[in-house]
């Protein structure tokens, strides 16, 4: 199992002993969160979107609209928590589940 760490803004992936595998991002990262196999992460920017990234830190897609504060990986979906104090799930496609 590897580990999620941001550091000024750039999301450190880490083995669990603590060694450095990778940094992704461009720095303007305030939470990330693997799925459950760890192939991707969903990374909190400061702007309020949300970034989705594949292990090796390549762009998958960009979603939300600029209000959230955090998201977290809910099965294959991700729930957004927002500036508004709602949370928003969404597919991994960026589409609208349902809100709550």
């Amino acid at each position: 199992m590897n580990i999620l760490k941001i550091v000024k803004g750039k999301v450190e992936i880490r083995k669990d002993n603590g060694s450095l595998l990778r940094t992704i991002g461009n720095g303007v990262a305030v939470a990330a969160d693997f799925n459950n196999d760890q192939s991707l992460i969903a990374i909190t920017t400061m702007k309020g979107k949300v970034e989705i990234r594949k292990d090796n830190g390549s762009l998958v897609r960009t979603i939300g609209n600029g209000d959230a504060t955090g998201a977290r990986w809910n099965g294959s979906d991700i729930a957004i928590s927002t500036t508004k104090g709602k949370t928003e799930l969404r597919k991994e496609n960026g589409s609208l589940i349902r809100i709550i």
